[in-house]
């Protein structure tokens, strides 16, 4: 079977659980022997591109722009394509995106003045500032080649999708989360193929009760024009029905899993007793993933131990009122604030951490406490995720109860027999979950979906 994917973020480019969701399942389908083509926003880089080949609309066509062609090995079966437009993020509001598209913009006005200012010889080197930040154009075109907001990013990328898929033959069409379902949609719609949209968050998760009606229709009109719909959590699968009222029956639950690191539980590295106890807060530091809640029960675990910090690492647009809350409770110097991590610097934290807390108000699942429990962490889960589903060696509890959410944290630091238990539990119930069994599920819903297009049911 061939698949025509398409996606916003793969490693190094990510912002949440959905880069490392599409690296585990594209990985495990081409393992199994499943040809994919996944179309994506922007190159893949090392050390993630030593296996992938990149090709851009044909020439011929008025929306193609030059692109580079490799390929990576450890996907054998995997095509990724990349097309010029700017899906960055998309949890940031228009505004956000609209902002930051003018803050590219000045940049690359700078750069451009850079190259011509007085004094400046051919094959001098650039500033070091324009070398390490990314152009959002080609050298010598200008912004009209991107939208002016998100959304015309998201009509763009679909054009661009559709413009390559012309020319490629294949079964089923797969679309993750709402910036591709318009690119799915059409292009279904042009090949004759069925689409399966995979939900990994909505924006009843993103937003709360402060949701963008742009945002909901066009996830509605995905779920609804699509054969077969997939959830990462049956909390998500809930969501599906109950809020953009989705038939149960079309919405199958596919969980999500990690690569474990393979080092198994080694009880003797804790052994070694550190002065400070670390709490691991890791994600983006938004509405939905509660860093309020974790703050309050931080504060709370301050005033029965004084050897902890609390470590918050991640981005998001409540990372300033968050950093002043901290202040504004006397507890500042006991929290510390990381920006966003990526690569081996996570690999860092989770080695200092004794205790990863993730308070999530709406989790559709939640790929960080599993890559914790993978390092031997113990974890602390808000029972509004879909992860909690398929944990059992996790302390759970519900976010907005941060007396009790203190309590765990405390139990967990002062009792060493409790963190032990869960530390060795957990690694073993981690390495249970396989992006393999999540491929495999993935290629029976695109048998259902072509089924259901050919009137078999």
């Amino acid at each position: 079977m061939r698949i025509f994917m398409l996606g916003w973020e793969f490693p190094p480019f990510i912002s949440g659980g959905l880069g490392t969701a599409c690296y585990g399942l594209t990985k495990a389908m081409s393992a199994i022997g499943t040809d994919i083509i996944f179309v994506l926003p922007r190159p893949v880089s090392t050390p993630f591109s030593t296996h992938v080949r990149l090709v851009s609309p044909r020439p011929e066509s008025t929306l193609a722009l030059p692109s580079t062609e490799f390929r990576l090995d450890e996907f054998e079966r995997v095509t990724f394509r990349t097309v010029n437009a700017q899906l960055h993020d998309p949890y940031n509001t228009a505004e956000d995106y609209k902002r930051q598209q003018e803050q590219r913009e000045k940049l690359r006005i700078q750069q451009s003045s850079a190259t011509v200012s007085p004094g400046a010889t051919a094959g001098s080197p650039a500033p070091a500032a324009a070398k390490a930040a990314p152009a959002p154009v080609a050298a010598g075109k200008s912004s009209e080649h991107y939208g002016g907001d998100l959304f015309s990013e998201v009509q763009r990328y679909s054009a661009l999708a559709s413009e390559i898929a012309r020319q490629e033959s294949f079964d089923v069409v797969h679309a993750h989360d709402w910036m591709t379902f318009p690119a799915g949609l059409a292009v279904a719609a042009m090949k004759g193929v069925p689409l399966v949209v995979h939900v990994h968050s909505t924006e009843f998760d993103r937003s709360g009760v402060h949701v963008d009606s742009r945002i909901y229709d066009i996830e509605r009109r995905g779920m609804h024009g699509a054969m077969k719909v997939i959830a990462v959590s049956y909390l998500t699968k809930n969501q599906v029905t109950h809020q953009y009222g989705v038939d149960a029956s079309k919405v199958e639950v596919v969980y999500n899993a990690i690569e474990t690191n393979g080092h198994g539980f080694d009880e003797e590295k804790y052994k070694i007793h550190k002065d400070e106890k670390i709490v691991l807060f890791l994600g983006r530091i938004t509405m939905q993933k509660g860093p309020e809640y974790f703050l309050a029960a931080a504060k709370k675990v301050l005033e029965v131990m004084d050897n902890v910090k609390f470590v918050m690492a991640g981005s998001g647009d409540m990372t300033r009122r968050t950093i002043e809350m901290a202040a504004a409770m006397g507890i500042g110097h006991k929290v510390l604030f990381t920006g966003f991590l990526r690569g081996p610097d996570v690999e860092r934290v989770f080695k200092m951490a004794d205790l990863y807390v993730m308070p999530s108000v709406s989790e559709p699942f939640g790929i960080a406490p599993l890559e914790a429990m993978s390092h031997d962490v113990p974890v602390i889960i808000s029972k509004q995720s879909g992860v909690s589903e398929v944990l059992t060696h996790a302390l759970k509890v519900d976010f907005w109860d941060v007396n009790e959410m203190a309590n765990k944290i405390i139990a967990v630091l002062k009792h060493p027999p409790l963190a032990s238990t869960l530390r060795q539990h957990g690694s073993f119930e981690v390495s249970r979950l396989s992006w393999t069994d999540a491929a495999r599920a993935c290629m029976g819903v695109y048998e259902q979906a072509k089924n259901m297009m050919n009137g078999k049911h």
